[in-house]
């Protein structure tokens, strides 16, 4: 059979791919495709002032967010898990692969060496978000990621909110992050549970410093651990999981700190209380005073 000719980028129907792939969505493999386009036609839009001379897509699926893609960035890569879906985009995107806009890698994007992207635009699989993410913040790129709603909110949430805890002081410790829209269910085949959003990360440097990154989020992670406990009391439960050798060292300092950014009630608050900046100066004095013995 002839092949039809190529559809233009940025044009083709999400439900018409979807049938040509010859694949439903799969709820237990965690494959939900975006089918309403409306949204992945506003998605490019939310990166104008981005670089896209080189995008990176994680989870290409059908394609459909490929082919809005294709229409704004010079290049993309996707790198795809499922062999399946590999191939299918090798072919419907067979010009552009042909003339090096479009790179497939079948792998794991948790384990495969990643190109030298300047943006990432993805549609994420929920079950390894926060894996991603977390692989992606520290290259300093920015990034328009879809999420579970729920997540989306928490890393974007400022100190004080109910939604404020670890994942927003880790992630806002790589960029500023802000959600740019809620995708409904029905924007999705097959549905998921939960609303999703769109989360834009723009990288920057923290306005703190710390001597140690992986302590300080080591520390960030042990004091939410007890985050209904007092800041005081979090330091000392949880010195198995920051690596403290002497956290009462650390309190004992704490009680009347040494830095223009702590005041003296900062033991009696709760982590979700705590500014990133507040997390950064306990930090330091937890790593000075509280390893190796002090």
């Amino acid at each position: 059979m002839e092949r039809s000719p190529p559809e233009e980028a940025g044009t083709r129907d999400p439900d018409a791919l979807i049938r040509r792939a010859g694949v439903r969505g799969d709820p237990n493999r965690d494959q939900h495709f975006l089918v309403d386009d409306r949204v992945v036609d506003r998605i490019p839009t939310y990166a104008d002032e981005m670089n896209l001379e080189h995008v990176l897509e994680i989870g290409g699926g059908p394609g459909v967010l490929t082919d809005r893609l294709l229409a704004a960035a010079d290049r993309v890569t996707v790198i795809e898990r499922d062999p399946t879906f590999a191939e299918f985009l090798r072919e419907e995107f067979r010009a552009e692969c042909d003339d090096g806009r479009l790179t497939v890698v079948e792998g794991d994007a948790l384990s495969v060496e990643l190109p030298d992207f300047s943006a990432c635009i993805a549609n994420l699989p929920y079950g390894i978000s926060s894996e991603i993410a977390f692989r992606l913040l520290p290259l300093g790129k920015p990034m328009l990621l879809m999420f579970q709603k729920e997540f989306a909110e928490r890393m974007a949430a400022e100190s004080g909110s109910d939604d404020y805890g670890r994942l927003s002081v880790t992630a806002q410790h790589y960029a500023d992050v802000r959600v740019v829209e809620t995708v409904p269910r029905e924007a999705f085949a097959p549905q998921p549970e939960v609303e999703s959003a769109v989360v834009r990360t723009v990288p920057r440097e923290p306005e703190y410093e710390v001597d140690d990154e992986a302590f300080f989020l080591d520390f960030v992670k042990a004091v939410f651990t007890q985050r209904r406990k007092t800041i005081r009391n979090g330091i000392r439960n949880t010195a198995h999981i920051s690596g403290l050798d002497d956290p009462d060292a650390v309190v004992d300092a704490l009680e009347s700190p040494d830095d223009d950014v702590l005041d003296e009630d900062i033991l009696r608050k709760r982590a979700g209380k705590v500014s990133p900046v507040e997390f950064a100066a306990m930090a330091r004095v937890a790593d000075e005073l509280g390893r190796g013995g002090g």
